[in-house]
């Protein structure tokens, strides 16, 4: 696509072709209704209310104006890449996190870092899966009194492209290769050679927070290119999304002993009767009655260095599997699972699906239909008032956002990267096109932390919160 052609696109996109911005169903009518069909969707424009118009505000902790937000707002930032952390020196490439702990008025986060390169890991030896890989997981803690953060460590290292994750009833965290790597034929999933590399990548690991236990890898939850993990506190079990280049899919693992993932258990994806592919031509507020296949061999990767981590997905295809685009969020919430496709509808700008376990259906929330309703949802979270909170990872040219979905359905800017450099901490550039990651409030719901991918910190956000849906 040329220039001009990129550019007229994405103005017919901005502007929504007359079709309003985004077609969304009101979460307030989904809470506790999980049997019902009749919702009524809705197209919508942005809602510009949320907290009201963003503006530069003045970063707590370096003085630079890092974020736009609403008026009233504040924020610090820290865990800087290049930083010293226990041990060693903070890694870059944040992204996916959560909170697992409480004690008092503090709490314990870790932190994702996705990077993809040879380049030796981080941590104790004790904490490493394969020592030549440079991906992995940073844990701190945050005290919700004072707002510092302290005490980073190491928990996770030798990994590849941990992207997201999830956190889980029992103060772990599950970390998520999306990078698949098999050392049998010397290619990751991009099809470049990787003789340096030992083990086999693409695995799930439960970490701990300490710093001072060994992360537990998870084969039975597969081999593919994951991305986030959500578990049900009632049922233990764990769903999984997937973000592959062709149809990806919507994994459950249940685990034959919850306390202890490693233990094995049953891999399966998700199915629609009739409807093999849900990337596109979906109504919002379409349900659908689900079922699960199986996945033989979960830890099966092709042969073909161009088709690596495609052979989980090919397998629950092949066996009435339902396939989407790639989907990366999810969050449990109410009874439902929540979850993002971030370049799915017919716009292939994003959508957000609900499934509930109790009732075994598929419901699709929310689609974007112009690229300021929604541009590429990624991390989600559901915020300490009901409502959605989505982190961005558009590639149309303009600067990642962090959106919020009001209770009516209605979404609106809550944030947008501000990030430019001038030498400051070592970093010059223009990241305001970088991603936002790891989006998730503190206990007390005062704090919304989030990560910037590059050039790699972690926010804490507080303000007037009661002004306004989240």
């Amino acid at each position: 696509m040329n220039d001009v052609m990129r550019d007229a696109r994405r103005d017919f996109l901005r502007r929504g072709a007359g079709l309003g911005l985004g077609a969304s169903l009101p979460l307030a009518s989904l809470f506790g209704l999980a049997g019902c069909r009749s919702r009524t969707p809705r197209a919508m424009a942005a809602n510009p209310a949320g907290y009201g118009p963003l503006r530069p505000v003045v970063d707590d902790t370096t003085g630079l104006p890092l974020l736009r937000l609403p008026e009233g707002f504040r924020y610090h930032t820290f865990g800087w890449a290049g930083e010293a952390m226990r041990g060693g020196i903070m890694p870059a490439a944040h992204d996916g996190m959560g909170v697992v702990a409480q004690a008092g008025s503090r709490c314990t986060l870790i932190r994702n870092h996705e990077i993809i390169t040879s380049a030796g890991a981080f941590g104790d030896a004790s904490l490493q899966y394969d020592a030549p890989a440079a991906g992995g997981c940073v844990a701190f803690d945050f005290d919700m009194t004072t707002g510092q953060a302290t005490d980073f460590r190491a928990a996770l290292g030798g990994t590849l492209q941990n992207c997201a994750g999830g956190t889980t009833p029992r103060g772990t965290w599950l970390s998520c290769e999306e990078m698949t790597v098999d050392p049998a034929t010397g290619f990751d999933d991009k099809g470049r050679q990787r003789p340096e590399l030992h083990k086999k990548h693409g695995y799930v690991f439960e970490v701990f927070p300490d710093g001072t236990r060994a992360p537990e890898r998870i084969p039975g939850m597969g081999l593919f290119k994951h991305e986030a993990a959500a578990t049900d506190p009632l049922t233990g079990i764990v769903y999984l999304t997937e973000d592959g280049r062709g149809p990806s899919g919507f994994y459950r693992y249940l685990p034959l002993d919850p306390a202890r993932l490693s233990a094995g258990g049953g891999l399966q994806m998700l199915g629609v009767k009739g409807r093999p592919d849900l990337r596109k031509g979906v109504v919002v507020g379409a349900t659908f009655d689900t079922h699960w296949v199986p996945i033989a061999e979960p830890e099966r990767l092709k042969a073909d260095a161009n088709l690596q981590g495609a052979a989980v997905a090919e397998q629950g295809l092949a066996l009435g599997g339902s396939g989407f685009a790639r989907l990366e969020g999810c969050y449990v919430h109410g009874g439902a699972i929540f979850f993002t496709s971030t370049s799915g509808g017919d716009l292939e700008h994003g959508q957000i699906w609900i499934y509930r376990p109790r009732d075994e259906t598929l419901t699709l929330l929310f689609e974007a239909k112009s690229l300021d309703a929604l541009d590429y949802p990624d991390n989600l979270c559901v915020t300490p008032r009901g409502a959605l909170l989505i982190n961005e990872d558009n590639d149309s040219g303009n600067p990642q956002r962090m959106v919020g979905m009001d209770l009516e359905g209605r979404t609106f800017a809550f944030a947008e990267s501000n990030v430019v450099m001038q030498g400051e901490r070592g970093f010059t550039g223009d990241f305001r096109f970088e991603e936002w990651c790891g989006v998730c409030f503190s206990p007390d719901g005062r704090w919304l932390f989030a990560n910037c991918y590059t050039p790699g910190f972690t926010a804490a956000i507080t303000g007037p919160w009661e002004n306004g849906p989240l």
